[in-house]
């Protein structure tokens, strides 16, 4: 390996990290926005209640059925 190699950066890992570097907190903000959106906790019940409220979806949906007369 000689001397003056280096590793390669692609352009995208240098703007990443030189977004980093230019905004410090930027981590911190992205997992309070995650935790705002995504972390959250599941209630169980409700979820099992509307698994067992499901109605099954006919086979076609498009194609109106009449009622028996």
């Amino acid at each position: 390996m000689p001397l003056f190699w280096k590793a390669y950066t692609s352009d995208v890992t240098q703007f990443i990290a030189d977004l980093k570097t230019k905004k410090p907190t930027l981590e911190a903000e992205q997992r309070a926005g995650r935790a705002l959106l995504w972390d959250k906790q599941i209630d169980r019940g409700a979820e099992q209640g509307y698994a067992d409220a499901r109605v099954a979806q006919t086979p076609y949906v498009y194609f109106s059925r009449s009622k028996p007369r």
